[in-house]
């Protein structure tokens, strides 16, 4: 199994993905979760590539993929649909299995209502479909993605940190 790092460019952004397995065996798009990129995969590809041909890109924002600003890129799971679904266009993925985690879950259900002709599977791991099903865990989260002003940034990636946090003191249940 050779494991290759790719870039493709889809409307104007640069897309990193791994990829590994024979293109004429089965896909399977593998999309992350937050905070991770493509890397999270890293033993599932091995594992899956001597059957399926296996793409794993980063989303926007997440690992070697661009970051555009949010001003000129709006980061909401529509547009990061959006962007995956002509990604796979690019890559003339015409019949593929989505394994979603995650962030993942909105884009790839996405993917699915907008062609199910195109999805053979769907698998999830931790893929959440819609707003009610976010613990209370999510709301400081939540108030970033409507609002986010400096201070509460810094808040939120003070979470993700590797310093010890005090118990108690962590927004995510």
């Amino acid at each position: 199994m050779t494991l290759t790092y790719r870039t493709a460019t889809v409307d104007g952004l640069k897309v990193f993905y791994r990829t590994a397995g024979d293109p004429k065996h089965p896909a399977v798009l593998l999309l992350h979760g937050f905070p991770t990129s493509s890397h999270m995969f890293r033993d599932l590809i091995p594992a899956l590539a001597d059957r399926y041909y296996v793409v794993a890109p980063d989303l926007p924002g997440f690992g070697f993929t661009d970051a555009p600003d949010r001003k000129s890129f709006k980061y909401s799971f529509e547009h990061l649909a959006d962007l995956i679904d002509r990604f796979a266009e690019a890559l003339k993925l015409n019949r593929y299995a989505i394994y979603v985690f995650d962030y993942g879950a909105p884009v790839g259900f996405r993917l699915a209502l907008r062609h199910p002709e195109r999805i053979t599977a769907i698998i999830s791991q931790n893929g959440n479909a819609y707003l009610e099903g976010l613990s209370e865990g999510w709301n400081p989260i939540q108030t970033y993605w409507k609002d986010p002003p400096r201070r509460k940034t810094a808040r939120l990636f003070a979470h993700f940190s590797r310093r010890k946090r005090r118990s108690g003191n962590t927004p995510m249940a």
